[in-house]
């Protein structure tokens, strides 16, 4: 747990001292110059950090379908490799995850926790691929989102006169204490209902898949009545409401 939470701090550090260095080669070559630049290197920073995800991300999904594989006997212990299967299934699910929820994320990271630039994008983005690549390299398992997170509040604090909007980054904290926790009692819960067929029951797995699929379903009608959109995301048509969410407790962060 210790390298996900330093692993936070690192990236947003590194992206307040990247965002400083960005604003300051601006000043020095020209506003529309420099931010053009910035914008097609988001294109690669952005590439970057979706590899991370799946050197990490997806490398930690494929370890949980695998050890149960071990642990069940459907797989040798001392001679085994990832299944091309589970790689197959864990790559579309955060493929359709990610573009099933993708806007209100984005929405989130670039709108909700500060209004995110360009040269802002480029520094979060490459701090939070480095960042994540080196734990990758080490073993380190790490949360995606927890560490961009810490990217974008120090691309936010590293731009003069820049704000971050503290209370989307306290209701975001809450959420990871919150998940862990949760992660082990729903844990513990699959397992004692699949238990209840008996131990390498088909029917317990059918079950708990058919309860798992019911509750995404859920939630995922639940996250339709409150849609968000690309339309959502155009900073032309920036509707009152949201003008006084971004309003409320802004935290300036440089004079």
């Amino acid at each position: 747990m210790a390298p996900g939470i330093l692993a936070i701090f690192v990236c947003g550090g590194v992206a307040f001292l990247a965002t400083s260095a960005a604003y300051l080669l601006i000043r020095r070559l020209g506003q529309e110059e420099a931010r053009r630049g910035y914008r097609y290197g988001q294109i690669g920073s952005a590439s970057l950090v979706s590899l991370a995800h799946g050197t990490n991300d997806a490398q930690k999904t494929m370890g949980v379908i695998t050890l149960a594989l071990i642990s069940t006997g459907h797989l040798s212990a001392a001679h085994f490799t990832v299944p091309v299967w589970v790689k197959l299934i864990c790559a579309t699910a955060m493929a359709l995850g990610t573009a099933s929820g993708g806007w209100r994320i984005i929405n989130t990271m670039g709108n909700r926790i500060t209004t995110v630039e360009s040269p802002q994008g480029f520094a979060a983005e490459s701090s939070s691929a480095a960042t994540i690549l080196a734990s990758s390299y080490y073993g380190y398992p790490l949360s995606t989102t927890q560490v961009v997170s810490g990217g974008v509040m120090g691309a936010g604090l590293g731009k003069r006169g820049g704000v971050v909007h503290w209370p989307v980054v306290e209701q975001m904290a809450t959420a990871w204490v919150i998940t862990l926790p949760s992660a082990g009692l729903i844990g513990a819960a699959a397992w004692n209902i699949s238990d209840l067929f008996g131990k390498n029951s088909t029917a317990g797995a059918i079950v708990i898949a058919a309860l798992a699929a019911a509750i995404a379903f859920g939630l995922w009608t639940l996250s339709k009545r409150n849609p968000v959109t690309a339309e959502d995301l155009d900073r032309t048509n920036v509707t009152p409401e949201l003008e006084a969410e971004r309003a409320e407790a802004v935290s300036p962060a440089m004079a």
